[in-house]
């Protein structure tokens, strides 16, 4: 007995429903894919997004005072990392201004953090 029944093409799921006057409700470019097991996806999606997980964000962020001094963290919030670059959200234009003179010497002490030895450079935004 065969695991998985024959999937027919649309064209001949069409004809049969037509023989037996049963209308064909799905849209036309609709595309059928395999059924996934629901474990690895969620899996896949805890991974990507680090739920329940450690992520070089979360340090940088827990650390974040400490990296650039309290003044500065007060008006500054470390948001994303792509590519190597870390995504600052800065809200003063003074503070914005000091986090870029400094910017080689926080990537630094950034980098000796655990798990963030891929981060290359700082994106200050105002925000």
């Amino acid at each position: 007995m065969p695991e998985q029944p024959h999937q027919f093409s649309k064209l001949a799921e069409e004809l049969i429903g037509d023989l037996r006057h049963v209308p064909f409700a799905e849209p036309r470019r609709q595309v059928k894919r395999p059924t996934q097991p629901l474990g690895a996806l969620v899996e896949e999606i805890l991974t990507k997004h680090h739920i329940g997980r450690d992520s070089p964000e979360h340090a940088i962020r827990h650390q974040w005072a400490k990296l650039v001094g309290v003044a500065n963290a007060s008006y500054s919030h470390p948001v994303t990392i792509e590519r190597g670059r870390l995504t600052v959200l800065v809200s003063h234009a003074v503070v914005r201004n000091e986090l870029f003179m400094h910017k080689d010497a926080i990537v630094a002490k950034i980098r000796e953090l655990p798990g963030c030895k891929d981060i290359k450079s700082l994106n200050l935004r105002t925000g």
